[in-house]
C-alpha cells in the first residue's frame, strides 16, 4: 500500500489515519505537504465539527521517514513544522488517538492536538538527540506548554521512549485506555465534542493557546450567536441544546 493520509467525515467527525504500515506510518515528504491542505478543506467544511487523528494497522506513527532526512533534512523538518502549525491552527477540537509507537514527528503531531487519548502498550517518544538534528523552537515550546520543562528535558536530551502510563502522569497523555477499549471511548468523546458549543470551544481554543486579547471580540460573538439563550433554555426544558454558531462566525 503507498504511504498515503486517509480521511474520512462521519456523524460531524473528520478523521485521518497515517497509513504506511511498511514504516510504522512513518510520514513520507509527499504526506507532510498533503496535510495543511487537508486540513484547511477539512476546516472549511461546516460539517465537520471535531477532528480525530490516528494510525493504521495498530500503531499512530513513527515519525519521519528517515530516508527524507538524508535527502534534505533542513526540508524535512520545514514540511513537518508546516504540517504540525496547521494541525495547531485547526479551529475545531482535535485529538489524537494512539496506539503503538508515537515518536519523532508523531509525537509532534500528537502534541498539536487539543487531546490525547492512548490504549495501554502506547509508547512515545522525542528523538532527534538520536539523530543530530536540532528540534525546532515551536515545536519545544510546545512541549514545554504539555509536560514542563523538566520532562521535555527528559524526552530531548535522551531520545529514550517512555510508556503510556508515564505519558500520562506527565500531562502528554489525557486518557490511558485498557487495549481494546480506545476506539470506543474515542468515538464517544467525540459525540461528546459535537454536541457541545462551537463558539466557546473556539474560544477556549484560541485563549488557551496564549491569545488572551481578544475578550471584546468574543463577548460580541456570544451575544450576536444566541447560543448563550439556547444553551440556558435548554438546560431549563432538560433537553439537547441546539447550537447554531460555527466557526465560520
Amino acid at each position: 500500500m503507498e504511504p498515503q493520509l486517509q480521511h474520512d467525515v462521519t456523524d460531524s467527525v473528520a478523521t485521518i489515519t497515517i497509513s504506511h504500515p511498511a514504516k510504522r506510518n512513518a510520514m513520507t515528504a509527499a504526506m507532510w505537504r498533503a496535510l495543511p491542505g487537508l486540513l484547511g478543506s477539512l476546516a472549511a467544511d461546516a460539517g465537520v465539527r471535531a477532528l480525530v487523528l490516528t494510525g493504521a494497522e495498530g500503531t499512530f506513527c513513527a515519525g519521519a521517514d528517515i530516508s527524507t532526512l538524508r535527502e534534505s533534512p533542513q526540508e524535512a523538518q520545514r514540511l513537518a513544522v508546516a504540517a504540525e502549525e496547521a494541525l495547531a491552527a485547526f479551529p475545531k477540537p482535535t485529538l489524537a488517538a494512539v496506539r503503538g509507537h508515537c515518536v519523532g514527528g508523531g509525537s509532534q503531531l500528537a502534541a498539536a492536538c487539543d487531546l490525547r487519548f492512548a490504549e495501554e502498550g502506547a509508547l512515545f517518544g522525542v528523538t532527534p538527540a538520536k539523530l543530530g538534528v536540532v528540534y525546532p523552537a515551536s515545536s519545544t515550546r510546545r512541549l514545554v506548554a504539555l509536560v514542563g520543562p523538566a520532562t521535555t528535558k527528559y524526552l530531548l536530551f535522551s531520545g529514550e521512549l517512555i510508556d503510556a502510563a508515564r505519558a500520562l502522569r506527565t500531562g502528554l497523555v489525557d486518557e490511558l485506555l485498557p487495549r481494546g477499549e480506545l476506539d470506543k471511548r474515542v468515538a464517544e468523546f467525540a459525540r461528546i465534542l459535537v454536541s457541545r458549543s462551537q463558539l466557546t470551544q473556539a474560544a477556549a481554543k484560541e485563549f488557551a493557546g496564549g491569545r488572551t486579547d481578544r475578550d471584546a471580540h468574543w463577548d460580541g460573538q456570544a451575544r450576536g450567536s444566541g447560543d448563550t439563550a439556547e444553551g440556558v433554555a435548554a438546560f431549563l426544558e432538560r433537553r439537547r441544546p441546539r447550537f447554531t454558531w460555527t466557526t465560520s462566525g
